[in-house]
């Protein structure tokens, strides 16, 4: 980090979460998740020292996609928020999304 501005871009979650995905590197994040405290540019100077130079190729984890609609289906319902909705979305069958979504059905003109 040459300046202020750069160290004030600097966010050590995205890194250590970027670098959590190596074998060789995954140590290195977790040591420096369990020293939060230490200054951002304390944290950069020790991965830099440490991380040896090499090409790492991954794709960021994403949220699965196919319990997207369940989960809304179930936030409409009852009335949880998302986390709560994540917990509960595999305790109904599809006959029981079939049936809440017949109920949240507004009337109109669906794209369906």
């Amino acid at each position: 980090m040459t300046d202020s501005q750069s160290e004030k871009d600097y966010v050590p979650f995205i890194v250590n979460r970027g670098l959590g995905y190596f074998a060789d590197t995954v140590l290195l994040a977790n040591e420096m998740n369990v020293n939060c405290h230490v200054d951002s540019k304390m944290q950069y100077d020790f991965l830099k020292q440490t991380v040896k130079k090499k090409k790492r190729w991954s794709k960021w984890l994403k949220e699965d996609e196919s319990n997207s609609e369940k989960i809304k289906i179930i936030c409409d319902y009852f009335g949880y928020n998302r986390s709560n909705a994540k917990h509960v979305v595999n305790l109904f069958d599809s006959n029981g999304y079939k049936v809440m979504k017949k109920s949240l059905n507004k009337g109109g003109i669906s794209n369906n």
